[in-house]
């Protein structure tokens, strides 16, 4: 591998373990990625804090989803950050996200949300979806990149499907990523780190496997090295 592909779901509010567990990871994982609850909690102030002396990558995870003016005024508003990736819904429509694009001035990636790991075949048509999961990924995929979005974040499931359909064009980020023999925990939709790459996968973002071991750096050694032997 040219890179590292593995970004650390960092799934706690407390800035001084995030701090910990980051410092733990560091030259074991390709980037680091903060969310909406660490967000809400500690604002951009946490985020400085957590990536101070981190040679990580950042990717903000808060799913921009607003009427296009405000979703562009968020996204200046998380800059000072410098993300490598911050995402944004691809339902929020194609102004919205040319609106993020725009303001995000090449400085960062954008990545769309097409539809959230946690969901399930049996949740499209109770939320006014027709067809399957698949069809809507790739009705919000060919819209994000009439946009301008840089890449997208799906499912595992379905990234040889948008291999096919997007050719290398964007790059794709995966959560519902799990190491064999890891509980699914809440996500709907997973495969093994090694098979999300064998698939297409450009980035592989992994939480709890890595968060909730007793030993993070050994965790993430131990799924970097699986990767590897698997190229």
């Amino acid at each position: 591998m040219s890179k590292n592909p593995i970004f650390c779901a960092v799934d706690t509010v407390d800035v001084g373990a995030a701090r910990n567990l980051v410092g733990k990871v560091s030259g074991l994982v390709g980037g680091v990625k903060l969310g909406l609850e660490f967000f809400t909690a500690n604002g951009c102030d946490g985020v400085r804090r957590v990536m101070d002396g981190a040679d990580l990558p950042l990717f903000i995870d808060l799913k921009f989803h607003d009427i296009p003016n405000t979703a562009a005024g968020a996204v200046r508003g998380i800059s000072c950050l410098a993300p490598a990736f911050f995402t944004i819904h691809a339902g929020g429509g194609a102004a919205m996200m040319k609106a993020a694009v725009d303001a995000a001035e090449g400085k960062s990636k954008v990545l769309a949300v097409t539809i959230l790991t946690s969901l399930s075949e049996s949740d499209m048509a109770p939320m006014g979806i027709a067809g399957s999961v698949a069809d809507q990924v790739k009705r919000l995929a060919d819209l994000a990149r009439a946009s301008g979005v840089d890449g997208l974040v799906c499912s595992p499931h379905e990234v040889a499907m948008l291999r096919k359909h997007l050719g290398s064009d964007m790059a794709l980020m995966v959560p519902g990523i799990r190491p064999k023999g890891s509980a699914a925990d809440d996500q709907a939709r997973t495969l093994t780190p090694a098979e999300a790459l064998k698939v297409g996968a450009d980035y592989l973002v992994i939480g709890r496997p890595i968060t909730a071991a007793a030993d993070p750096a050994v965790a993430a050694r131990a799924i970097l090295d699986s990767l590897t032997e698997s190229v």
